[in-house]
């Protein structure tokens, strides 16, 4: 297993077909004030690769754009309609079909109300990852190996989450359900970055 590290856009031929697990860190929170800095992609074989935005980039990365609006790849995330938003607004493409392991998770744990992804990992995997880089620069000229091990692991458990959250979703005969939620997330990024991200569009109010 290894980290590999790009610079503006990721190398061909390093990805296996198939899906791919798929992270991004950004500035902040808010899409069009808070850069995307970073792009974390895997194949889900053992290695995680992960591709650096500068400041002022172009955002250019005919590599990764290609991977990432291929619709014969599913896109595995924790949390897509903001990841979904950002490679929309910087990247230009919708970056789909998606898999997200924060709505499978809401729809089988029903039992808690606990679905970040340290959560999820430890209980469904036994695995233990650390969230202390989650609020770190990620626009620094130089990222420390923790914030790189950090960014990794976001995408380094998706493939293995995604096998357990469908077995529970056919068990509880919520697949269907999930997949509408899914094929849903790009309307409902399109609307967080067309102003109604605070908004429930289909409340009574």
């Amino acid at each position: 297993m290894a980290i590999y590290f790009h610079e503006e856009d990721l190398p061909v031929g390093v990805l296996a077909d198939g899906p791919v697990a798929v992270d991004t860190e950004t500035m902040g929170l808010i899409t069009a004030r808070d850069r995307l800095c970073l792009v974390q992609i895997s194949d889900g074989k053992g290695d995680e690769h992960l591709v650096r935005f500068a400041n002022g980039s172009a955002f250019d990365a005919p590599n990764l754009k290609a991977v990432l609006a291929d619709p014969a790849r599913v896109k595995l995330y924790h949390y897509a309609r903001f990841d979904l938003a950002a490679i929309a607004h910087y990247l230009g493409v919708w970056a789909t079909p998606v898999f997200c392991t924060k709505i499978a998770s809401k729809l089988t744990r029903t039992y808690t109300d606990r679905h970040g992804l340290k959560m999820i990992v430890s209980e469904l995997l036994g695995e233990d990852i650390s969230k202390q880089q989650q609020s770190s620069d990620w626009g620094a000229d130089v990222l420390t190996d923790a914030q790189r091990e950090y960014a990794a692991s976001d995408v380094r458990f998706l493939h293995r989450l995604r096998d357990v959250l469908v077995t529970r979703l056919e068990r509880e005969g919520r697949m269907e359900m999930a997949q509408a939620c899914f094929d849903f997330l790009p309307a409902r990024a399109a609307l967080d970055l067309s102003g109604w991200a605070d908004k429930d569009i289909f409340s009574h109010e």
